[in-house]
């Protein structure tokens, strides 16, 4: 089986339990106004990160699924973001948030890689 095929397929299981994950934090959140604001926030650029990874695996050309893994990239920066304002504000223990933090971390090295590697396969090819 392609290298890539496999390498996709473990992204687009591993983001959409990262959105999961996420979604199941959100409904765990105390019922204050600023830990809904933040963790709507949260909700949306986490779960985008996954909807994003499955559209960027759809491109029609390689450039195109460069593009389309910067935006999961900055969707997952950002998920990270709310993270470490929900740790860092006292609304969760940041205890608690340090395995999600740490699988955030996971992805966005593995898509920073990623698109390296094809930023890298392109300038090769020109």
């Amino acid at each position: 089986m392609d290298k890539n095929f496999e390498f996709r397929k473990e992204m687009q299981y591993r983001t959409k339990q990262f959105a999961l994950r996420i979604v199941r934090l959100f409904q765990a959140l105390p019922a204050t106004d600023e830990a809904r604001i933040i963790g709507k926030q949260l909700l949306r650029s986490a779960t985008s990160v996954g909807a994003n990874y499955r559209a960027a695996c759809r491109a029609r050309s390689s450039k195109e699924f460069y593009s389309k893994l910067s935006i999961v990239i900055e969707e997952a920066d950002e998920s990270m973001f709310w993270l470490e304002i929900l740790g860092e504000s006292g609304i969760i223990k940041s205890t608690l948030l340090q395995d999600i933090i740490h699988e955030t971390e996971e992805i966005i090295k593995i898509l920073v890689a990623a698109r390296k590697t094809i930023n890298q396969n392109s300038t090769k090819l020109n």
